[in-house]
């Protein structure tokens, strides 16, 4: 009866753990804005009461990077460009002021094909988030966005 009981105590504990595991979705888009450019949208929705740091968040958190994936046929323009409502203030979490964005933020990478045949733009992406009472570890996860060329 202790072995049943033990059991169902670390399934609960593993469920419990697995609803808060992952408080932000991403979504990823290309959008032509030009000949043989495009901009390409990783959007976060992030769950309420969390937050997801920005490119320079400031001293401590992990910052939200992208990593792309060498492609011939591809060239970056520019840096990673944010799209939200950036919020800075004192993060308890840190002891000190941060800047994040809490529901909703697209990070936007302008491309250029050198090419008109359709290519995939890879990469990962490592971020972090927390909320007023704790913080999740950085975590990778990988995005993979098709651009058609013509």
């Amino acid at each position: 009866m202790r072995q049943i009981l033990l059991g169902f105590m670390i399934l609960s504990t593993f469920s419990a753990s697995a609803q808060i595991a992952n408080p932000v979705k991403w979504n990823y888009t290309a959008k032509k804005t030009a000949d043989k450019t495009y901009e390409i949208y990783f959007s976060a929705s992030i769950d309420p009461g969390w937050h997801l740091y920005a490119q320079e968040p400031g001293e401590g958190p992990e910052p939200t990077t992208f990593a792309f994936t060498k492609n011939p046929l591809v060239t970056p323009d520019g840096s990673v460009k944010e799209m939200g409502k950036m919020v800075k203030e004192y993060d308890p979490n840190f002891n000190t002021t941060l800047k994040y964005y809490s529901n909703k933020v697209d990070f936007v990478q302008k491309v250029k094909l050198k090419t008109n045949a359709a290519t995939v733009v890879k990469g990962t992406i490592t971020y972090m988030v927390c909320n007023d009472k704790k913080c999740l570890p950085p975590r990778d996860i990988p995005f993979s966005v098709k651009v058609q060329g013509k």
